[in-house]
């Protein structure tokens, strides 16, 4: 039986346990050793043997209150842009070439990632022109500089589901002094709430391929993105790779993978308030996230 590594709230107090595929939260007794997530990702090492052992099936349900992100919070958000072949082909680009470096950018992680059920949260939203952008999100275990590709899985300590969130009207400013300077990525990504990321972290062990997962998201129900992992241009192993030639990796940092097609800016779709979002992959769990506007505006 599949399950994940969850973060829950309960009468004001935040712990650890495990979210069985039914949705039930259990409390294994190997887990009180760790208060937080990032402590257990901190010591991945000891962690996955613990984890490897566990005893799900007889361990204590428990009651909570919500599912809170699963790492409060990242070290930090390193998110992988133009990596599904579907995804440029939709937005009238050309696949790379091969030999092709993955491109990055990051997302504040205090502020952006949300739990599974959380709030997108829009403002001015006929302005910002807020897309939905489903992804493989890669959870680091054991941190490093300069991985391998081939040893890159090795730090990689579990999966789960994330929604890019993406303010296209802000990516392309109009009025700049050169045109080196006419995306702005960090008003396009960096919105407060644009990370919904759960709903647990699967543990690397129990993904034997992060290449074979079949990724979807619907908007009100009606199915927007449809596709295996197996259409990156760059898999994870080489993303995790790439990242750490820029900068160290720590554990508990997170690495989104980048959307396939079906984002809403290639047909002039938007999300709106009173939307609801729904994003899974198989195996790792849903994200269900309604869209709201703190300025009180109609959908």
């Amino acid at each position: 039986m599949t399950w994940s590594l969850a973060t829950y709230q309960r009468n004001g107090t935040i712990g650890v346990a495990v979210l069985r595929e039914d949705g039930t939260l259990v409390a294994p007794a190997d887990l009180r050793r760790w208060a937080t997530m990032l402590e257990l990702v901190s010591e991945w090492r000891l962690a996955e043997s613990v984890l490897r052992s566990l005893e799900i099936g007889d361990a204590p349900a428990i009651q909570y209150d919500a599912l809170l992100p699963p790492l409060l919070w990242p070290r930090k958000v390193v998110c992988a842009g133009v990596n599904y072949r579907s995804h440029i082909r939709e937005m009238g680009g050309e696949i790379p070439a091969e030999g092709w470096r993955p491109f990055f950018f990051l997302k504040p992680p205090t502020t952006t990632v949300v739990g599974p059920y959380d709030p997108i949260i829009v403002r001015s939203p006929e302005q910002a022109r807020y897309d939905w952008e489903a992804e493989l999100a890669v959870i680091i275990g054991v941190g490093g500089r300069d991985i391998s590709t081939e040893d890159a899985l090795a730090h990689v300590a579990g999966y789960c589901v994330a929604n890019d969130v993406t303010a296209r009207g802000y990516h392309r400013r109009q009025a700049v002094p050169a045109d080196a300077f006419v995306y702005d990525w960090f008003a396009a990504k960096s919105m407060d709430g644009a990370l919904p990321l759960g709903p647990g972290i699967t543990p690397a062990f129990q993904v034997p391929d992060p290449q074979n997962l079949r990724l979807r998201l619907w908007v009100n129900g009606e199915l927007q993105q449809d596709e295996s992992t197996s259409d990156m241009i760059c898999p994870v192993a080489e993303l995790v790779s790439a990242a750490s030639e820029v900068v160290t990796l720590e554990p508990g940092d997170v690495i989104a993978t980048g959307t396939p097609s079906g984002v809403g800016a290639g047909r002039g779709l938007y999300l709106r308030p009173g939307d609801v979002v729904r994003a899974t992959i198989d195996g790792l769990g849903t994200l269900e996230n309604s869209v709201t506007d703190p300025a009180g505006g109609s959908p």
